[in-house]
């Protein structure tokens, strides 16, 4: 019998994290999927897989609580690691409009905790695995048409933290994906967006397992074309 493949989910108490969750349970991986508190979505989806399903607490803008979460799970390996948390704030305002604080919040979840879980459980994945990071295509500078220009910018940024740490660990084997799902209709791309989740997550994880033991940086859309930076 082939052991189960096991993926930390960072962030999955909704949205794109939770469907992200349920497609790895549905393909019967160990799943271990985090929420900053309570999530009744988490809460229904373990009543169905509970067997395979494991949540863990974790608020990945407190980097004790990343470390915490880190020391917990120990020496377990991961085959992938996929950190999706994000928030969006003040999507139609220019710099001059913004309030700081949502701008400083967007930087701070968006770019700079993601790259902090990454360096954490970097070495907790395995050198066939992959290491995923929910991005966007407006986070695009060449094809930036400014819309939600501010958490674009977040989504740039991390990009660019991604990048480096590529720069850092040059001769690392790991596939490091930069993500770009598509704007999908959720409670953060809103009833608008072009796509529902269906049409998104079942192909982002395809093509997450495609590149697994690839190694190198690269920023994808769901299809696993090439975006440009």
């Amino acid at each position: 019998m082939t052991a189960r493949k096991t993926i930390l989910v960072v962030g999955a108490s909704r949205g794109l994290g939770l469907a992200l969750a349920e497609e790895y349970c549905a393909r019967d991986w160990q799943v271990i999927a985090t929420s900053r508190g309570r999530s009744p979505g988490l809460d229904g989806l373990l009543a169905r897989y509970s067997a395979t399903l494991e949540i863990e607490t974790v608020d990945i803008v407190d980097l004790a609580s990343v470390l915490a979460l880190r020391a917990r799970l120990g020496g377990r390996r991961l085959d992938t690691l996929f950190v999706n948390a994000g928030i969006c704030k003040a999507a139609e305002r220019t710099p001059l409009q913004a309030n700081e604080k949502d701008f400083l919040d967007m930087m701070l979840t968006n770019a700079l905790s993601p790259m902090r879980v990454v360096e954490a459980f970097h070495d907790g994945v395995a050198e066939n695995g992959a290491i995923a990071v929910m991005s966007s295509e407006i986070g695009s500078i060449a094809k930036c048409f400014g819309f939600w220009e501010l958490y674009s910018a977040s989504k740039a940024a991390l990009n660019m933290l991604m990048k480096a740490f590529s720069a850092r660990h040059p001769d690392d084997p790991r596939a490091l994906l930069l993500v770009a799902p598509g704007w999908v209709r959720t409670e953060m791309g809103g009833p608008a967006a072009s796509f529902e989740i269906s049409d998104s997550i079942p192909l982002v994880a395809d093509m997450v397992e495609r590149n697994a033991g690839i190694p190198g940086v690269r920023f994808l859309d769901r299809y696993g074309d090439i975006l440009p930076w």
